[in-house]
């Protein structure tokens, strides 16, 4: 809740705990102040010329915000006039205000987004992001969650974190899949799915042309105890034949647009697609770079690349060989190729002056820019060996913050 104006005092009552949550949610929803949702549901509440039905106020408990001056007081007095406590007043009129505001409808975007999450380094941590910026995206939009302020890139410790660079807002509430393209079936196996068996149906085959049935048949949902992604979230699992994809792209036709071949069928029931890609720089690259390419009347930023690197040394010399296949791969095909932006992973700036400079070298490139750090914490290695999202199994720790702070500068 933001400062009060001169011009308001601050007033104290009861609402039952079920509306303080939904008054909270709506009014984010809505861009809203929660003082300035309770004055607008007080008014129209003054102004009805009949009683509404009794709402239920047990187990209400302490409210506070700030109204206009002299506001309050004539609430009171119409709440005498009118036979009814003043909880149950309030009550009724911050009811009001929810079904005079309904919560607006998920934006979904015109075309879908398609986030290639790539580089050639093994151990960078490829995985983890393109699963937290998924799990991110579909995040429930009926619910607040915990997000890193995004001028706040850099994540720290847990000990240096301050409760003032957290903001609690909406979820994306987005459709998400997420393509494990890598053959080593990570973020698979992290989700708590198998591979796929390699003698049925598979990616592979159907970018090879060798499909055994719709691909929409592989993809299985991603579902948590507590239901935080509804039935939003979804995965397309590896398969070990993918080992053998190079191979196979190299007998193909159009191989570049292989990718794009296999998902176009199920692309009108997704609003994003995040492309977890192999650490390697063959034909499968080609083929995920081509297919996050910006099509023809998408904006620019809707799809495109983000290369995941880490605070140290090594990690420069393979941002350059994928950039530089990227920029060869874009000069050849003529396409428009995004840089979403580079995410420095595992970071910890105890780690010295390596890590540090390390850090401002990346910042310092511009183009693509540093969209996001994320620290090197516990939990995600916890939520790894338990098999279940880190969203899910530590949703208010700094690295599912940051997640989100990723998940909306990119979007």
């Amino acid at each position: 809740m933001t400062q009060p104006a001169n011009d308001r005092e601050k007033v104290v009552s009861k609402l039952p705990p079920d509306l303080q949550q939904k008054l909270k949610v709506r009014s984010a929803q809505h861009a809203m102040d929660i003082q300035h949702a309770v004055e607008a549901g007080i008014e129209a509440w003054r102004g009805l010329g009949s009683n509404l039905p009794a709402v239920d106020t047990s187990g209400a408990k302490t409210f506070s915000t700030f109204l206009p001056e002299d506001q309050w007081s004539e609430f009171r007095d119409d709440c005498t006039a009118r036979g009814v406590s003043i909880v149950q007043g309030l009550s009724q009129s911050v009811t009001l205000w929810l079904e005079k505001n309904p919560g607006p409808a998920v934006e979904r975007p015109r075309f879908p987004r398609r986030l290639i999450v790539c580089n050639q380094k093994g151990g960078v941590g490829k995985t983890a992001v393109a699963s937290g910026v998924g799990q991110s995206m579909a995040e429930d939009s009926e619910s607040l969650h915990r997000v890193r302020v995004s001028k706040h890139l850099a994540i720290l410790t847990e000990e240096e974190s301050n409760p003032l660079d957290y903001e609690e807002l909406i979820g994306l509430g987005l459709r998400v899949l997420l393509v494990d393209f890598d053959p080593q079936g990570h973020l698979t196996r992290q989700l708590g799915h198998e591979l796929l068996d390699i003698k049925g149906d598979s990616l592979t085959k159907h970018m090879a042309g060798n499909a055994q049935g719709d691909i929409a048949d592989l993809i299985v949902p991603v579902t948590t105890e507590d239901n935080r992604f509804g039935d939003r979230l979804h995965l397309l699992p590896a398969c070990t034949d993918a080992f053998l994809l190079d191979v196979e792209l190299s007998k193909v036709r159009a191989r570049e647009a292989a990718l794009e071949r296999a998902l176009a069928p199920i692309e009108a029931d997704v609003d994003v697609i995040v492309v977890d890609c192999p650490p390697s720089l063959g034909l499968s690259m080609d083929a995920a770079a081509y297919y996050g390419r910006r099509r023809p009347e998408e904006e620019p930023g809707n799809s495109g690349i983000l290369i995941i690197v880490q605070a140290e040394d090594s990690s420069a010399d393979a941002y350059d060989l994928l950039t530089s296949q990227l920029e060869d791969l874009r000069d050849d095909m003529s396409i428009e190729l995004d840089y979403l932006g580079i995410v420095v992973n595992h970071y910890d700036s105890r780690r010295g002056t390596i890590a540090t400079t390390s850090l401002q070298s990346w910042v310092d490139i511009k183009d693509p820019r540093v969209v996001g750090v994320i620290g090197d914490l516990k939990e995600q290695k916890e939520a790894v060996r338990v098999k279940q999202p880190l969203l899910s199994y530590a949703p208010r720790c700094d690295q599912a913050v940051g997640m989100r702070a990723l998940a909306r500068e990119i979007s």
